[in-house]
């Protein structure tokens, strides 16, 4: 039995301007000691899935379907039940460390409250164990800064502490949230290296959300492409980084700064925005902003359709998308 399985799920959030449908039928498991990445630009759902796994959406958040982990149903689990799983089963590195750690308690505090709310951990065990923890993620002199606080330390050494925070009790699934959005480069590789060797010191599953291909590249197994609250690509990594057959996958790639490119060269785009989830098409969320659209495409939402092992694709126009690229290899040939 996979250690969760997501199906159908639907996420309505409430905004100014109607209900509006932030995750739209999703659906995917994950198996024990499974990595899976989820990329897509800003808005388009990522955060929304992983706050659902958590029990972490607003109050008025409407959600459907089903989400079973360990197969048992989190759809409706009681707060007190799911606080029960939050922090001890399924654990969180979120984005922004500054905002995710309490700047009034100490980091001893913080870390330990885990290990004294799940474990039953007297105050003094807790501690000790906040230390190993710490000294574990890196944390120089850990033991004279079990009393300090938040702002006392620097940003990457803050992530260090969320993931020591989040691997506390030893949960089975950890929830990485673009965990090094706010870092620079060298920290940011020393942040998913620790997490990298982390999960597999421990046997864990992983969900990793960033907008880094090359990370997503690095660290995980399988990945999930969103846009519009909808998954439009998903398989193994290699698979979807070989063939990338929907558009907006086609789209995110053709974005990336390249290496060794002419000063000046203008990066590739994606025409167009990102819609406002009420402003969204009844059928394929991309529609309007792919070169492939037609009249069916903002009307039919398109079933999955599998172009490998494991590899399923939501575009109705798969055969023209394929042929344009087809097209482009063989005029780059000849150019050559």
């Amino acid at each position: 039995m996979p250690l969760l399985e997501v199906d159908d799920l639907h996420v309505a959030l409430r905004t100014p301007r109607g209900p509006a449908e932030a995750v739209r039928g999703i659906g995917f498991t994950l198996e024990r000691g499974e990595t899976l990445g989820i990329v897509g630009e800003s808005g388009c759902g990522k955060s929304i899935t992983v706050q659902s796994l958590m029990g972490l959406l607003p109050s008025s958040a409407k959600v459907s379907g089903s989400i079973r982990f360990d197969g048992r149903e989190l759809v409706g689990l009681p707060e007190r039940e799911m606080c029960k799983i939050r922090g001890d089963r399924i654990g969180m590195i979120f984005q922004e460390p500054m905002t995710a750690l309490n700047p009034v308690h100490t980091i001893a505090r913080q870390v330990g409250e885990p290990l004294r709310l799940h474990r039953g951990l007297s105050a003094q065990a807790a501690r000790q164990e906040a230390l190993r923890l710490l000294e574990r993620v890196g944390i120089p002199d850990a033991a004279s800064r079990l009393d300090a606080y938040p702002h006392q330390f620097s940003g990457g050494q803050r992530q260090r502490i969320g993931i020591a925070m989040a691997l506390a009790c030893g949960p089975d699934l950890l929830i990485a949230d673009e965990p090094t959005t706010a870092l620079d480069v060298t920290i940011q590789k020393q942040v998913l290296d620790l997490i990298r060797d982390l999960v597999a010191e421990r046997g864990m599953s992983l969900i990793l959300i960033s907008h880094d291909l090359g990370v997503i590249a690095q660290t995980v197994s399988r990945m999930l492409v969103m846009y519009g609250g909808s998954i439009v690509e998903s398989g193994a990594t290699g698979d979807v980084f070989a063939r990338r057959a929907h558009p907006y996958t086609q789209g995110l790639f053709a974005a990336r700064p390249a290496l060794g490119a002419p000063r000046g060269l203008r990066l590739a785009t994606i025409p167009g925005s990102v819609p406002e989830l009420v402003d969204l098409p009844a059928g394929c969320p991309f529609a309007g902003r792919c070169a492939f659209t037609i009249d069916a495409c903002h009307a039919v939402r398109p079933p999955a359709e599998m172009v490998g092992v494991d590899h399923a694709v939501r575009c109705i126009r798969l055969d023209a998308v394929e042929a344009a690229q087809a097209s482009t290899h063989t005029g780059a040939e000849v150019v050559r």
